[in-house]
């Protein structure tokens, strides 16, 4: 029987996590993922239920905006951001990420580049109207999480939307009882993204639908 993909990539992450190498499991995983030994959990092939959503009720007309998807992995995300179009930046810490997601849409309207959350271009430094970012910051370390909160925050333009999905997990979970990766983020690491302008207009908790005990953040900010 197949290994549990969530079983193979902690384990990767654990690998990784021993060299003290903490972002280097992404690529790991994704060329392992490439070659046909490993799954990606989170590549879902198609975009993110909660992205979807938000789309839904927003509508946003990205006619003349800019986006950046944050983690991007195989695209899929970034394709529905760009069909609304936005002129749209996708980036992964993946070299196999970013050659699967070129691969995957060949004829793609988005910019797929490889590049680092915890060390971004300093030409992206409040570059963007809608910044999305799902899933990255609770595949990193608790330790490396309020820089990588820092930084997304740092992505988005004045007068523009952060779009934040994550696990959700009590704020009275010790950080220690969690084996990751993923590692969810509390109420309080959401309240984080926030600063005096950059606040927080939208957040739901919503349990996932193939397991109901898990519960996920959706949580939107505008830039003043």
């Amino acid at each position: 029987m197949a290994e549990d993909p969530d079983v193979v990539s902690r384990r990767i992450a654990r690998e990784a996590l021993d060299r003290d190498d903490p972002t280097g499991w992404f690529e790991h995983l994704y060329s392992a993922a490439s070659e046909g030994t490993a799954v990606v959990p989170w590549d879902r092939g198609t975009a993110h239920p909660l992205l979807s959503e938000w789309i839904d009720e927003s509508q946003p007309d990205g006619t003349g905006q800019t986006a950046l998807v944050i983690g991007a992995g195989t695209g899929w995300d970034a394709e529905l951001i760009a069909d609304r179009g936005y002129d749209t930046t996708a980036f992964d810490i993946s070299p196999t990420a970013i050659e699967t997601a070129r691969r995957n849409h060949p004829d793609s309207k988005a910019h797929y580049v490889i590049a680092d959350l915890l060390a971004p271009p300093d030409e992206w430094h409040r570059a963007f109207d809608l910044v999305v970012e799902i899933y990255t910051v609770q595949a990193l370390p608790i330790p490396l999480q309020a820089s990588a909160i820092e930084h997304v925050g740092e992505l988005v333009a004045p007068g523009g939307t952060l779009l934040v999905i994550q696990a959700a997990r009590p704020d009275d979970q010790a950080d220690a009882d969690i084996e990751g990766p993923p590692w969810p983020l509390t109420r309080a690491a959401i309240d984080s993204f926030a600063t005096p302008d950059l606040r927080m207009i939208q957040l739901t908790e919503s349990p996932s639908p193939v397991d109901p005990t898990v519960l996920r953040w959706r949580a939107e900010y505008l830039r003043d």
